[in-house]
């Protein structure tokens, strides 16, 4: 059993919580000197509780490549995570299928919309004596 899959809700009725969306962008690679130079990175998303009391509840999340495509589902049924608790999801360096302009877009559902859960990735990249990083924010969407 996989480490999201072992995060699965006993909830099944959501009706009663607050519902959103957010976007966070994420870079399998990105570009240096020249349009065909690039280095590969590794991806550290995290979805952060924020809040010291309740239990927030994640109900999708869809991993986009640059052309706007659906590449996968890392959650495809509800998950919990607990006050102040901090999920991972992992893209390894060598997985390039996102692209420049990959992107996630979660589903979420909340008990009130004070403390809403909290998306960021870390992107990384050491080649030799080299090395970048740098963190990118997800943003509430509304549609």
């Amino acid at each position: 059993m996989g480490y999201l899959e072992s995060r699965k809700t006993e909830i099944s009725n959501f009706d009663d919580l607050i519902h959103g969306k957010s976007y966070l962008s994420v870079y399998s690679h990105i570009y240096h000197s020249y349009a065909n130079q690039i280095f590969d990175l590794t991806i550290t998303i995290s979805i952060r509780n924020v809040s010291i009391t309740d239990t927030i509840y994640i109900l999708k999340a869809d991993y986009f490549n640059t052309d706007g495509d659906n590449i996968r589902q890392y959650i495809q049924k509800p998950i919990y995570i607990k006050p102040m608790e901090t999920v991972e999801i992992i893209i390894a360096e060598k997985d390039k299928e996102g692209g420049s302009g990959a992107n996630f877009v979660f589903d979420w559902a909340v008990k009130n919309d004070i403390n809403l859960p909290l998306f960021e990735a870390v992107m990384i990249s050491t080649y030799g004596d080299q090395g970048l990083s740098f963190l990118t924010r997800g943003v509430q969407i509304f549609e």
